[in-house]
């Protein structure tokens, strides 16, 4: 079986915005959503600036019923529910939560990468303390790893595969392929897909340890995140969450959906931490499979590609990321594609990165536009020399795009990369 799958809803909760006509209005305009963290501060870590969702925890009383809403703690968990449910509202579907209906064609994976570990530290202190009573009959749904996803597919009754993926950086990015191969070889007519992160102190300090993050623009934070360019010194963490929902062509055409964007295929590997990749390192020859498995799969060619949302954090490996797209799509191009990096704007929001860039892709495919790069003022002359500056927007363009092609980069040496299209019909 070989169904066409297009994207037929969105949401997102983003450090720039929250809701897609927030966040669309942000990354059309290159407004950066990284702030000043004074608790950061206080606790003495190098970074002290974090790219954090504007979002109200009493909404979710509209997402969820009041017993589950008095359970709920988890903050990755609630940024989840509202992308996931908004998606679902987006694509036109019912939101009958009342309903004894299973769902049997609609699945959901949504993945995620840690618990939140302050609920964790909650119930550390009180088995300590000999308190175990005191935690509550919910406490254990909060540091499921499983958690978002169980409370997404039983608010909507989805009976299709549920599964809940962690792959690092690229966990977002690999919902969002493992949804389209289920509807693609007929196993779904319907995917919920997105993935979900909560950078807490304890996994933001354990990351300020690494010696990875900005540090150099603490009193400057919006200028903090800078992809590709020379001075940035290390990626800013970011959370929020990104969802999309997935379906089969005529599935949606039948009951009248409006479409986004298609997804034309894409590929996941691994580079077996071997030839130079390692838990933290990738494996170039892995990525550059990936790359071109990503075309072939989706049966394109490398020269049909517009756009290249990269997964480009502000490190050092920028560079070499900008040469393996090099040595895939500049193969036979005169020009290299417009290339961005949502990071640039909102951080590296971990797992979330893929989903939340994802929903943008979709989004510049939908109104033809190509986001900004903001802060590269001084771009990386090693990268400017590769593809050329004509390839690095620095302010929106208003442009034709046809074809854009994702990838995210994961540790453990785990790659992904999606082949996205506008819609068109007959194509």
């Amino acid at each position: 079986m070989n169904k066409r799958v297009v994207i037929t809803g969105l949401g997102v909760v983003a450090p720039n915005g929250t809701g897609i006509p927030d966040f669309l209005e942000a990354i059309q305009n290159g407004t950066s959503g990284i702030r000043f963290n004074p608790q950061y501060e206080a606790l003495n870590f190098n970074c002290q600036v974090s790219g954090v969702p504007d979002f109200e925890w009493d909404h979710l009383k509209t997402y969820v019923n009041e017993v589950t809403f008095h359970g709920l703690k988890g903050q990755g968990i609630g940024y989840a529910i509202k992308a996931a449910l908004d998606a679902w509202n987006d694509a036109g579907n019912e939101l009958d939560y009342e309903s004894d209906t299973v769902l049997w064609d609609s699945g959901c994976v949504f993945g995620n990468s840690v618990s939140d570990t302050a609920v964790i530290k909650n119930i550390i202190a009180r088995v300590d303390a000999k308190e175990a009573r005191k935690l509550g009959s919910r406490v254990i749904e909060q540091v499921m790893n499983s958690g978002a996803t169980a409370y997404i597919s039983g608010r909507l009754g989805l009976g299709n595969k549920v599964i809940t993926n962690s792959a690092a950086c690229a966990t977002g990015s690999q919902a969002v392929l493992m949804g389209y191969e289920y509807i693609k070889f007929g196993m779904a007519k319907r995917m919920l897909v997105g993935s979900t992160e909560h950078v807490d102190p304890y996994i933001f300090g354990a990351f300020d340890s690494m010696r990875v993050l900005s540090r150099k623009f603490n009193q400057f934070p919006e200028q903090a995140s800078r992809p590709m360019s020379t001075s940035s010194g290390g990626f800013v963490p970011g959370s929020g969450a990104g969802a999309m929902v997935l379906e089969d062509l005529d599935f949606a055409l039948a009951r009248g959906a409006s479409i986004y964007a298609e997804i034309l295929g894409g590929a996941n590997n691994s580079g077996g931490q071997r030839n130079g990749g390692s838990m933290t390192a990738p494996n170039n020859g892995s990525v550059i499979k990936c790359l071109e498995e990503a075309v072939m799969n989706a049966q394109v060619q490398a020269q049909d590609i517009d756009l290249i949302s990269g997964h480009l954090t502000g490190t050092m490996a920028d560079k070499m990321e900008v040469a393996n797209w090099m040595a895939v799509y500049g193969k036979n191009n005169n020009k290299f594609p417009l290339t961005n990096s949502l990071k640039s704007m909102i951080g590296h929001c971990l797992s979330a990165a893929g989903s939340i860039e994802c929903v943008a892709v979709a989004l510049q495919l939908f109104h033809q536009f190509v986001h900004p790069n903001i802060n590269l003022e001084d771009p990386n002359p090693e990268i400017a020399e590769m593809i050329g500056m004509d390839a690095l927007p620095t302010e929106c363009l208003k442009k034709e795009i046809n074809i854009a092609a994702k990838a995210n980069f994961g540790f453990g040496d785990i790659n992904t990369c999606l082949i996205f299209s506008k819609f068109d019909y007959n194509g």
